[in-house]
């Protein structure tokens, strides 16, 4: 095909793949310890250390992440403060995160405001071979500490005071959790933007958690999931030049709601309501 001779579109192919396979392992575990929107606050957060970068001369993702991190470990101690409205912290940071990147953006001129557009709804064609290695480097640590720390993390997901009673360092496995979270976001936020990263690394997994029952069904399903809506979501917005952030987030959905519609059918048909074809 005509696209894959352009080297972006090579690079952005590679990309996917990549996020393919850590979004659903960082996506379950935020659905089961009910923190899906910290996601979606570090996203928003992570414009301001784009806004920060531009406004330094210096390579934004790198301010991005640096921001982001921070904020992370401030999001657990909020998170451990208000223990019993945990949102509260989700509220807050959000609302300081996009107040922050409103002043760094008007505080830019206008060529810097253009950029914050393509990190808002992704470009593919800004997707650089560093950002690729660094891709490959967040899959391989990602990877590595799933496959060692699951266990742990798995335990302290489903409870915390027995995670706590068994010596697990509860608050370091959830502030480094977050931190990981957020530097992944300020990874892949150039592909798919910032207003729609925590749907790329939520939705996959939601999706598998409706078909499938084990932690590692779920996991694996995810990311086949994933990477069918990533690679079709850059094709559609090759062909018809929109966003991919929102080409990919669509296609995630459709599958959500096809998925959906099928569990709902074949519990129909195992109750007997619906006569098999």
């Amino acid at each position: 095909m005509e696209m894959f001779l352009y080297g972006f579109m090579q690079r952005a192919f590679q990309a996917s793949i990549l996020i393919s396979l850590i979004a659903p392992i960082l996506g379950l575990f935020l659905i089961l310890r009910r923190q899906s929107l910290m996601a979606d606050t570090l996203s928003h957060i992570s414009l301001a250390g784009v806004a920060l970068g531009l406004l330094m001369g210096v390579n934004p993702t790198w301010t991005n992440i640096l921001v982001v991190a921070v904020i992370a470990v401030l999001l657990e101690f909020l998170r451990q403060m208000y223990r019993t409205y945990s949102e509260i912290s989700v509220a807050i940071l959000m609302s300081a995160g996009m107040a922050l990147a409103l002043v760094l953006m008007g505080l830019n001129d206008g060529g810097a405001t253009l950029s914050m557009t393509q990190f808002l709804f992704g470009s593919i064609v800004t997707i650089s071979e560093q950002q690729i290695w660094m891709l490959i480097a967040l899959t391989a640590i990602i990877g590595v500490l799933y496959f060692i720390f699951r266990k742990p993390m798995y335990i302290l997901t489903f409870d915390e005071e027995t995670a706590f009673t068994a010596g697990l360092p509860i608050k370091l496995m959830s502030i480094l959790f977050n931190v990981l979270t957020g530097v992944t976001i300020a990874i892949i936020m150039p592909i798919v933007g910032a207003l729609l990263v925590s749907a790329i690394i939520i939705l996959p997994a939601a999706i598998s958690l409706r078909l499938s029952k084990s932690f590692m069904g779920v996991i694996f399903l995810g990311m086949f999931i994933a990477l069918a809506g990533m690679l079709s979501g850059l094709v559609a917005s090759y062909e018809l030049g929109t966003p991919p952030g929102a080409s990919i987030t669509l296609i995630l959905m459709v599958i959500f709601a096809a998925a959906t519609l099928l569990k709902f059918l074949w519990r129909q048909v195992r109750l007997g309501r619906l006569k098999r074809i």
